[in-house]
């Protein structure tokens, strides 16, 4: 059994850590490829996406990606716009309270995935204006390199 409430803090203490005093396309551009760096230096293949107030900055699909990642990077987003949260935070705090997120009536599972790999991006004294999503790994894996280059991004 997995200790969800130790998890919820983890990512939690990362939403409060990883947060930009700016954020503009360059960063958009840098974040981005610092993914794709990190990717490609784990053999793994991804599809990486960075939006800000619904408009795309950064999209892309590295050789062999799946085109049904852009659907998950859709449905992950979904769920930071409606939450306030990672996805990885919404799907795990479900868990922890016996929640079957499909079953809430009003998400429709088309349009809404809890599951790792979508982190807000996140000023400081403003709020959350976007996204940076990962999509092709295990949620965790997902969720995991989202936050190595943010890491790496914000020193």
């Amino acid at each position: 059994m997995e200790n969800y409430a130790e998890l919820l803090d983890t990512l939690a203490q990362q939403e409060n850590e990883l947060q930009f005093t700016a954020f503009n396309s360059d960063t958009a551009l840098a974040l981005g490829l610092k993914l794709v760096e990190l990717a490609k230096a784990g053999g793994k293949i991804i599809t990486a996406n960075i939006t800000v107030n619904g408009k795309v900055l950064f999209h892309h699909a590295m050789q062999g990606a799946s085109a049904d990642q852009a659907e998950w990077i859709r449905r992950k987003n979904n769920v930071v716009a409606r939450f306030g949260r990672c996805s990885f935070y919404v799907g795990t705090d479900h868990k922890h309270r016996g929640v079957v997120f499909e079953d809430i009536k009003h998400l429709d599972p088309k349009d809404y995935a809890p599951f790792g790999g979508a982190f807000p991006v996140t000023l400081k004294d403003t709020g959350i204006i976007g996204t940076v999503t990962v999509s092709g790994l295990r949620q965790a894996e997902d969720h995991a390199l989202v936050v190595e280059a943010l890491r790496a991004l914000l020193g």
